[in-house]
């Protein structure tokens, strides 16, 4: 509590610190980006194969992946990565964004990423205030921007990431480190009930799936954080700006009906709109509605 109260008191540590902190959070949401999804494909292909009673001997090999192990490497030399080439931000600008060994280019969304972490950190405790609230606010800014991220690449939303989201919220909100409990667990309740209608809705009336089940999960874990008084903003928010970008697509890029748009990162913009702004969003909609 100590150190917190001196952070507290002290803007510019307080500020440097999250900054500091951020970025190599952002650096290892990269990990968790790239990683996540082919572990989760290891573990399906692994599932299915035992589920089809497929010999061992024909099983798929592939060296074991995880977040830590192995090591960061090189994609087109196999150049191991070494610490003083993994700082956030500065290894990139140092390298010229380029291998040390192949000389290759690194692409520049891993710094562009650690950035953006960084930037949306300190602006959250910005607006929310130097507390013990805008701290926890940061795992949910964290998880947003792994999640917007991972959707838009691979249109998987990780129960590994959502539902501990979910879950993390209700109880921040049961200790009272976010809005009362009462709220969050009905946003956690009607986020997921909302998004489910939609689905099955839209299933009965064409016969396909409008969107994945990972999007259910994500605005119940934003219900569990915002409340059930933001849902409709965090809704009508993603939903627009989703409309916005699909015709957008059809129309410059020549993207067809038929391939699937990414939901998650629309739910993930709005729900940081709504976590800086709810305050303003909230009396927005009061006073529309006359309440």
């Amino acid at each position: 509590m100590e150190i917190l109260n001196t952070l507290f008191s002290t803007p510019w540590l307080l500020y440097l610190s999250i900054t500091l902190v951020s970025l190599c959070i952002g650096s290892f949401l990269n990990v968790v980006i790239l990683r996540l999804p082919k572990m989760m494909h290891q573990d399906w292909r692994s599932q299915c194969e035992a589920f089809l009673e497929i010999p061992e001997a024909q099983h798929t090999k592939e060296a074991p992946l995880s977040l830590s192990s192995p090591g960061s490497t090189c994609p087109s030399c196999g150049h191991k990565i070494r610490a003083w080439e993994n700082i956030p931000v500065l290894s990139w600008l140092l390298l010229r964004g380029k291998c040390s060994g192949c000389k290759a280019p690194i692409s520049a969304r891993y710094p562009v990423i650690e950035a953006v972490t960084a930037l949306f950190s300190v602006f959250t405790v910005v607006i929310l205030g130097p507390s013990a609230t805008a701290l926890w606010s940061l795992l949910l800014v964290w998880a947003l921007v792994a999640l917007a991220v991972i959707d838009f690449d691979t249109q998987l939303l990780p129960d590994s990431i959502t539902l501990p989201l979910m879950w993390l919220g209700l109880i921040l909100s049961y200790f009272g480190f976010l809005g009362e409990f009462t709220a969050a667990f009905w946003g956690a309740v009607i986020g997921y009930l909302a998004l489910w209608s939609v689905y099955w809705l839209f299933k009965l009336a064409t016969g396909k799936e409008g969107m994945g089940h990972g999007d259910f999960k994500l605005l119940a874990a934003l219900g569990a954080w915002l409340g059930w008084e933001l849902l409709p903003a965090v809704i009508l928010l993603s939903s627009f700006v989703g409309a916005v970008v699909g015709i957008a697509l059809m129309v410059f890029k020549q993207h067809g009906r038929e391939v699937p748009i990414p939901f998650g990162p629309y739910l993930a913009a709005a729900g940081l709109l709504c976590l800086w702004f709810g305050v303003e969003i909230q009396a927005f909609w009061y006073e529309l509605l006359g309440v």
